[in-house]
């Protein structure tokens, strides 16, 4: 997904975003979540997945919406081609326990040897990285805010790739 993206899907990602952040994900954004500023935030990633920086990859409905997406920063620094850092899945309230969150997980694994994330512990996120392979390296408390505002421990998981 690049730059040029179309209304619809930037339509979808607004929405998507917004719907995982009123479901308590701890994303990097606070309630209300104004649609401008969601907006704002898939402009940025989208030019920088078009740019090659960042990868985006999202999953389709059978009708062609967007209902769920993972970003990831590629080849973060020269001596690091082969890993990845996951910095965001999105999936919608209304498509999760499908496979939505695993087949986009699963797909961002390609031409890596190792991975990287952080996910709010006790997220029902942990149990999928768990049960994917991910192995956890550590917590950190207190590292971010819910969106109501709670503080909220991460940690930090890895997988290694063949």
């Amino acid at each position: 997904m690049g730059a040029d993206i179309s209304q619809a899907d930037l339509t979808d990602l607004i929405a998507l975003l917004i719907d995982c952040v009123e479901g308590g994900a701890s994303v990097g954004f606070m309630l209300p979540l104004p649609e401008a500023r969601a907006e704002e935030f898939w402009r940025r990633k989208t030019a920088l997945a078009a740019s090659g920086d960042h990868g985006l990859l999202v999953a389709r409905d059978a009708g062609g919406k967007i209902i769920g997406t993972v970003q990831m920063v590629l080849a973060p620094l020269d001596n690091q081609p082969h890993r990845g850092d996951i910095i965001k899945l999105l999936v919608h309230r209304g498509a999760r326990r499908l496979g939505v969150g695993e087949a986009l997980m699963r797909a961002a694994q390609a031409g890596k040897t190792l991975l990287v994330l952080d996910t709010a512990t006790g997220s029902a996120a942990e149990r999928l990285y768990t049960r994917l392979g991910w192995r956890r390296a550590g917590v950190i408390p207190d590292y971010a805010l819910y969106p109501d505002g709670r503080l909220t421990a991460t940690t930090v998981y890895y997988l290694q790739l063949k």
